[in-house]
């Protein structure tokens, strides 16, 4: 399912790629999804032990938590929501196409964005941890002729970090695609064994490891 917008504003045509309609979909949907979730919880009574949703929203804020403790440190449990948050909408993203819909993360665009977010991230609290002088000192550790490397090193975990999760997002798509095209109508034959892979199993996969490598990155420059 494609879906673009075309519009005319002060005789000019602008043109909204699919990839931004799909990332307004997801947001409006988790929007009106945390929404639902927070009336959930203030109507919830504290002497009763929560079931159904609630239930397992207890569990996964307990999972996304502990995740953080363990990999970041227990002083470091203030980055949990965004962890959560950045899990919860590359998940939606990278599944999307199970519903017939390009995912925004098969776009580099997006992967560069949430990336950049985490070198932003990665840089504000090295600075603050550390101190002007020590973050400085930090890219001539452990020896000054290290330095370029230093740098390179930075600039270099975002890109990677983008383009993982980019190349095996688009890579599933286009196989996919393929299939679609070479098979036919007989693709519902087959076609559910691939998505099970490529949209399921690799859009969890990479989900894990670009909030796991968001905590890794964050945690490092703050020692």
């Amino acid at each position: 399912m494609k879906i673009e917008i075309a519009l005319t504003l002060f005789g000019k045509e602008i043109f909204i790629p699919e990839t931004i309609v799909n990332t307004w979909i997801i947001v409006i949907l988790l929007s009106i999804f945390a929404i639902y979730v927070n009336k959930k919880i203030k109507n919830a009574k504290i002497d009763e032990k929560p079931s159904g949703l609630l239930n397992v929203i207890e569990l996964l804020v307990e999972g996304v938590q502990s995740l953080v403790e363990s990999t970041m440190g227990a002083d470091k449990l203030k980055f949990a929501p965004y962890i959560g948050t950045l899990a919860l909408y590359l998940l939606v993203a990278n599944l999307f196409g199970l519903l017939g819909f390009k995912p925004p993360t098969s776009d580099y665009n997006v992967t560069f964005g949430l990336a950049l977010i985490t070198f932003v991230l990665t840089q504000y609290y090295g600075l603050k941890s550390k101190g002007l002088g020590g973050y400085i000192k930090g890219f001539f550790e452990p020896m000054p002729l290290l330095f370029p490397l230093n740098i390179i090193g930075e600039i270099a975990n975002p890109i990677s970090l983008s383009f993982r999760l980019f190349g095996n997002i688009l890579s599933g798509v286009i196989i996919m695609g393929l299939m679609y095209g070479a098979l036919g109508y007989f693709s519902i034959l087959v076609t559910p064994v691939f998505h099970a892979y490529f949209d399921v199993f690799a859009g969890v996969i990479q989900t894990f490891i670009f909030i796991m490598l968001t905590m890794v990155f964050v945690s490092m420059a703050m020692e």
